[in-house]
């Protein structure tokens, strides 16, 4: 089975996390400093295909409500041009509080501020990659 990358797409960066297989475990990657929706989108295709990844995992941003608010419209543009751009899969899950529970977590770790702030967006998308692979795990035992 080949590699699976997460995103967590954020106003100025996007966190990348990545896998190699559904039983292996989710870690930080990278962070892409955001420059438009068109080079996004390029660079995240370009790491996937880099990385050999069949799936993209993209955060959604629902509301803590669980509706669908101006950000998530927005993503819906970013994720059908992924798709575009990149012959595997594409998966939306939901992200909400993953930034929160990357901070979290990186707080306990003893990080300061600017650590945190250079990290917590990785670390947000290896939250993503976990939901998701969590998700698996549960659909191959029912």
């Amino acid at each position: 089975m080949s590699a699976i990358l997460a995103v967590d797409v954020g106003s100025v960066r996007l966190g990348v996390a990545a896998c190699e297989a559904v039983g292996l475990p989710a870690l930080p990657l990278t962070t892409i400093a955001h420059q438009s929706r068109e080079k996004d989108v390029q660079a995240v295709a370009a790491l996937a295909r880099e990385r050999g990844a069949h799936t993209i995992v993209i955060g959604y941003p629902l509301r803590l409500t669980g509706d669908r608010g101006p950000a998530a419209e927005k993503m819906d543009k970013f994720i059908e041009a992924l798709r575009a751009a990149f012959d595997g899969e594409v998966v939306a899950v939901d992200e909400r509080l993953t930034s929160a529970a990357a901070d979290a977590k990186l707080r306990g770790a003893g990080m300061d501020g600017a650590a945190r702030r250079e990290l917590v967006d990785r670390f947000a998308a290896v939250e993503i990659l976990e939901s998701y692979l969590a998700r698996l795990r549960r659909s191959d035992r029912a």
